[in-house]
Formats: structure tokens, sequence, C-alpha cells
């Protein structure tokens, strides 16, 4: 990931990133446009605001599943969504893929045990084991 990787906080539950709020993406100030690309070389689904990288979600690839390991946010993009809009647009980029996710990050399954409506990418199998509803 562009920047210093160093400096980024890793997300481990909600409030980390939304002080506290829910995850449902941008709001106010948070509108601006967000970008997630695709770094594969690095296996990281990277956001970017404004041509700056703001955060990324570390993931590997096994067949059709992707495991989804840690999310991680540069402090000066904290407590704006970020990382939950991030999520959000990964998850639904595997939907339209047709892949699932195995979720090991805690911010993400906090983020997907609050956003039932991405139950359906989660994978049958190895749904992760903080996901809600799937083992624990």
């Amino acid at each position: 990931m562009p920047g210093n990787a160093e400096n980024m906080v890793t997300l481990t539950s909600p409030e980390h990133d939304s002080g506290g709020s829910t995850l449902s993406g941008a709001t106010g100030h948070d509108a601006e446009d967000l970008v997630i690309t695709d770094n594969r070389e690095l296996g990281i689904y990277e956001a970017a605001i404004g041509g700056r990288t703001a955060a990324g979600l570390v993931y590997s690839r096994v067949g059709n599943r992707v495991v989804l390991s840690a999310t991680s946010v540069f402090p000066e993009f904290r407590g704006r969504g970020v990382a939950g809009r991030l999520v959000a647009g990964v998850l639904d980029e595997l939907r339209v893929q047709g892949k699932t996710a195995t979720v090991t990050c805690p911010f993400t399954a906090a983020f997907v045990n609050s956003h039932p409506e991405y139950a359906d990418v989660l994978d049958p199998v190895f749904p992760g084991p903080h996901v809600a509803g799937h083992g624990s």
C-alpha cells in the first residue's frame, strides 16, 4: 500500500472507525469520493480519498473464497466511516464476482454482524469465527 503503512491503525472494533456510530457509510463531511482498488500483488483492497490511500483490507484467496484478515486506516482518516465503506465495497464486489468471504478480521466481522444484507456473501462452510449465527 502506498504511504507509510506503519502509521496505519488496525481496527478491531467498529468504534475505532466510526466513533461508536453505525458503519453505514458516508455521511456529512465523509461524502468524499472513495475509490477502492484491488492490489493483488500485495493482497490488499485499498481505499483512496482524493488520490491518497486512506485504508486497506488485507486478504488472501483460497479457490473461490476470499479470506478477509485485517482492516487498517491511516490516523487522519479515522472516525470518518472509511473502513465501513471499504468493507461494504469489497463485499459488494465479491457478491458481483460470485465469490464468498471468510471473515477473520474483528472489524469486518462486526460490520457483517450489523449488516445482515451481506450474509449471502459469507462462505457457508467457513464464514469466520466471529460472525454471528455462524459458530464462535
